[in-house]
């Protein structure tokens, strides 16, 4: 596999266009069938910089570069001297000396943008307090899996308006499948966020919007999706936890639900504050089959930003 001539970057959903998220998630599928068949990443390194705790995106990423015949180089921010004695656009520059891509999860997205603009390898955003793009096609790829017939149908993700359900939001927009946002009025997308969405969702004829009733909004739902009230890092804001609460995922907001729904949730969870054991461990539960297939989207992605088929 050879470098593409222009590189490719994914630091946020919209960096890829409708027939490209297609072309990745069917290669997916072929992977998950066969997950060692591909081993197009051989002689290959790929860093990972982390500048916060990982289980998910650090395990799935290591483990799918590996899996791809590459080696996955893990480096936590505290290691670098990125921002402490090095500017991220001279990392950018040495990093781009050194390996094939670069997979950063940390804090401001402005980061990752400016990694992005002097790399000359693929950067992967792989979390920000803005965007998690890496979950959200492995969301679209899961509901697809449960539902073929994808396009029309609705996700329904309960919580607030926060970097997990940006990403669903943009990734339901260019997938065929409408989101609504059951989020309380005080916790919607900042205003430009939410601008963006609107957009991306008029350009592709699908529908985003927002329903301040949790019942009413996951009435037509074919997957109920929520996430941690409280992200990591963040101080448990006792007033926020109860604007939420109504949101809660449980059995009898399930029972308001199509009998087909699905439940998903991106992990760690917080049981029994946003979710119920009931529900996060009953047989509408998708959330295990959605933490494995962050390996295989991830595998297609950056085969696909490395230039492969």
């Amino acid at each position: 596999m050879d470098r593409p001539e222009r590189v490719r970057h994914f630091t946020k959903v919209s960096d890829l266009s409708v027939e490209e998220i297609r072309k990745i998630l069917k290669r997916a599928f072929k992977l998950k069938e066969r997950p060692h068949a591909d081993r197009s990443l051989t002689g290959r390194t790929v860093a990972l910089i982390f500048s916060k705790p990982s289980t998910r995106t650090r395990v799935s990423f290591s483990v799918c570069v590996y899996q791809l015949g590459g080696m996955a180089l893990y480096l936590s921010e505290q290691e670098l001297q990125m921002r402490s004695s090095e500017s991220l656009e001279d990392t950018a520059r040495v990093l781009s000396r050194f390996v094939d891509a670069i997979v950063i999860r940390t804090f401001a997205q402005s980061d990752v943008d400016e990694l992005a603009a002097h790399a000359t390898v693929p950067v992967i955003n792989a979390l920000t307090d803005e965007r998690h793009p890496c979950q959200a096609l492995s969301d679209i790829f899961t509901f697809e899996e449960r539902f073929p017939d994808s396009k029309g149908r609705t996700i329904t993700y309960m919580g607030d308006g926060n970097n997990v359900a940006v990403s669903l939001a943009a990734a339901g927009a260019l997938s065929g499948i409408d989101v609504c946002l059951g989020i309380p009025e005080e916790y919607d997308l900042a205003p430009a966020l939410w601008e963006e969405i609107q957009g991306l969702a008029a350009a592709h004829g699908t529908r985003v919007w927002v329903e301040r009733d949790p019942e009413r909004a996951v009435e037509t739902a074919s997957a109920v999706y929520t996430d941690v009230w409280t992200s990591m890092g963040q101080e448990r804001d006792q007033g926020k936890l109860q604007a939420l609460q109504p949101y809660q995922v449980n059995r009898g907001l399930m029972s308001v639900a199509p009998w087909e729904a699905i439940v998903m949730h991106c992990l760690p969870a917080h049981r029994g504050e946003e979710i119920t054991d009931e529900i996060m461990d009953g047989p509408q539960s998708v959330v295990f089959d959605q933490a494995e297939n962050r390996v295989h989207v991830q595998k297609a992605l950056l085969t696909f930003l490395l230039g492969g088929d």
